[in-house]
């Protein structure tokens, strides 16, 4: 295994974590902003307020995530399972 390859695994590695994980977190920021924003509107200083609604909206939005997801972790780890001979000294 060179030194090239190595970056190159870890490279797409990390990029498929960002990836798969962004959706869940542009819509827990999203989510929260929004509640943010309600609750200096109405001067509502609720700590809890948005915890419920970060956890809905998360969850939902990862049911309709989920089958990108596994279908991109599946294509991933294929990918790195086929060049396994490349990684032998």
């Amino acid at each position: 295994m060179t030194i090239e390859y190595t970056v190159d695994l870890l490279q797409q590695m990390i990029f498929q974590g960002l990836s798969l994980v962004s959706p869940l977190l542009m819509a827990a920021v999203a989510i929260g902003v929004g509640i943010s924003l309600f609750q200096t509107v109405t001067s509502i200083q609720e700590q809890t307020l948005t915890f419920a609604p970060k956890i809905i909206g998360v969850g939902l939005i990862g049911i309709a995530v989920l089958p990108w997801m596994l279908r991109s972790s599946v294509d991933f780890t294929t990918q790195v399972l086929s060049r396994l001979a490349e990684m032998a000294p």
